[in-house]
């Protein structure tokens, strides 16, 4: 199943960007997110930067009907990997989702570039499930899930560009 989804930030792409690198924003998305545990790394390469987080998760936002197939948690492991800014500071990079003993992926890209007097972060991708019979509502409840947790993820950067 397709998402497409964009973020507006009322900051310019090199803040953003720098937003999006900091150990302390990632923190806070990984809370806000309900994750019973957590990790992160941020890896930079020269001005490219990637963050992988690891988080297990409550399976409350699962629908009843799959739960069974899941267990207790949800082991979720996201890689956003960034490349280096364009001379106008816009720059794209792709995101990659497991589920641990799902078989459920996420895989997209990602965009930064300026709007107006701001930044929109942009995604695109695929949620594909590979469960004969329930893929396609598992696929669905997948999707719904992104643009929930694209919801937290706009709050939470809001609140920190406000503060700093």
């Amino acid at each position: 199943m397709r998402f497409d989804a964009t973020i507006d930030y009322p900051a310019d792409v090199r803040a953003v960007a720098a937003m999006l690198a900091d150990d302390g924003f990632v923190r806070r998305k990984i809370e806000a997110s309900g994750a019973l545990d957590a990790s992160c790394e941020i890896l930079r390469e020269g001005e490219a930067f990637t963050v992988t987080t690891r988080r297990k998760m409550p399976t409350d936002q699962v629908p009843s009907r799959f739960r069974s197939l899941v267990g207790q948690s949800l082991d979720v492991r996201l890689v956003e990997a960034w490349g280096a800014p364009q001379a106008d500071g816009s720059r794209s990079g792709t995101l990659a989702l497991d589920i641990a003993g799902v078989p459920v992926r996420v895989n997209g890209r990602m965009s930064l570039t300026p709007a107006g007097e701001g930044a929109a972060q942009s995604y695109s991708g695929d949620v594909t499930a590979s469960i004969p019979l329930f893929g396609k509502p598992i696929e669905k409840a997948a999707a719904d899930a992104v643009d929930k947790v694209l919801a937290v993820e706009r709050r939470i950067g809001l609140e920190y560009l406000a503060g700093r």
